[in-house]
């Protein structure tokens, strides 16, 4: 019984991990990454992020059982209401089935704009949760980082604002 503990707890460090890679993306390959990445909302809309064209998008990669994602949501929620003002969207996004991903909503108090991701994670090179990716106003990928962080602190507020590239 202890053994299956450990795999299963050494399983979810792999898939769950709290240690920050970043990288910045401007290529030729991010140029349809808003038509690439297939979202929907809570009530399984389709959610196309080419409507966003013209603003940047923070994307957060999360999920239900992911403690780095969950204890990373307070500070993005502080980010986006301190940048209320500007245009940028914050989109929480999750691959888990819908129900779970409302339940989850339901239990939290958080203002966000969840989505359901409508693909496979592997698909937009995502190795772990969560993974927080930005699309400038021209719909390039424009940061990309693996791993919790403060988002409301100074320095991630001007990642965010894309100031610091």
């Amino acid at each position: 019984m202890k053994q299956h503990l450990l795999i299963i707890f050494l399983l979810s460090l792999v898939a769950c991990t709290s240690s920050s890679t970043t990288e910045t993306v401007a290529d030729a390959e991010a140029t349809s990454i808003m038509e690439e990445i297939k979202l929907r909302d809570l009530d399984n809309h389709k959610i196309d992020l080419t409507d966003y064209k013209g603003k940047r998008v923070f994307i957060n990669f999360w999920a239900t059982w992911c403690r780095p994602c969950i204890a990373e949501m307070p500070s993005i929620e502080k980010a986006q209401t301190s940048l209320k003002e500007e245009p940028i969207a914050f989109l929480l996004v999750s691959n888990e089935p819908q129900a779970q991903i409302k339940k989850f909503t339901s239990s939290r108090q958080f203002d966000f704009n969840y989505a359901r991701l409508d693909m496979p994670l592997s698909q937009l090179n995502i190795k772990g949760l969560p993974t927080t990716m930005i699309i400038d106003e021209d719909g390039q990928v424009v940061y990309n980082e693996m791993g919790a962080r403060d988002w409301h602190d100074e320095e991630s507020l001007k990642i965010i604002r894309g100031e610091l590239y």
